[in-house]
């Protein structure tokens, strides 16, 4: 009777090994830590330290951001209350517009910040447009947000690519990132929305541990309060 019970704990520990390696959430937090890690051409700080909510859209490889008519699948993490510890990911994909990740482009890794109350709470719609529903522009890069203009300051996204190691700002105007509930029920075990994700507390699933450590090693407190949660 010991062998059945050894092989099904076997065939769990298999199970739980391969969830906590989930190529996306690994892809994810390498893409963030080379880019903050870039001397002079990573994500200003004092940006991060702003921002209420980061999105990252790891590349696959040449061309693989088309699939299923979307360009690519990311994960959004949000502050808890908007300048609380860094909370528990989100499950998008991306698509449309015209921002460099076409069929047959290079592979691309896309970062996004969200830098208030309004633009969080769009991100907890089914879908939303950016630069229709959601202001977006190419943030800055840099050690300090210095050289930021006046628009980059006060838009509700601020965006980057990354592209054959160059890292700049990019516009996602014209972009359809769309909640992938399917994809969060998966992870979360249970019917999630994005809502109850972002904004309720739930619990960081082991598969996001390191990407969650990595928030908050390169920016452990900042955000902004929300004003209403709902």
């Amino acid at each position: 009777m010991k062998k059945p019970v050894t092989i099904v704990f076997m065939v769990l520990a298999f199970t739980v090994t391969a969830f906590a390696k989930e190529p996306q959430f690994e892809k994810a937090t390498n893409v963030l830590n080379e880019i903050m890690e870039a001397p002079d051409r990573g994500i200003p700080h004092d940006l991060l330290a702003k921002a209420v909510c980061v999105g990252i859209v790891p590349s696959e490889s040449k061309g693989a951001f088309v699939f299923g008519g979307t360009y690519g699948r990311g994960v959004l993490v949000c502050r808890r209350h908007g300048n609380g510890p860094w909370g528990a990911p989100s499950k998008f994909t991306m698509g449309g517009g015209s921002f460099g990740f076409q069929i047959g482009g290079e592979a691309t890794d896309v970062v996004f910040l969200v830098m208030n109350n309004a633009g969080a709470r769009k991100f907890i719609q089914d879908d939303v447009k950016l630069g229709a529903d959601a202001s977006v522009t190419a943030g800055p890069v840099g050690r300090t947000a210095e050289a930021a203009t006046d628009a980059q300051l006060h838009a509700e996204i601020l965006s980057y690519s990354r592209t054959r190691g160059l890292f700049a700002g990019v516009s996602l105007a014209g972009a359809v990132v769309k909640q992938d509930r399917g994809q969060n029920s998966r992870l979360y075990g249970r019917d999630i929305s994005a809502e109850m994700i972002l904004f309720d507390g739930v619990r960081v699933p082991p598969q996001a541990k390191a990407l969650h450590a990595a928030l908050e090693r390169y920016s452990p407190r900042g955000g902004r309060a929300y004003a209403s949660l709902r």
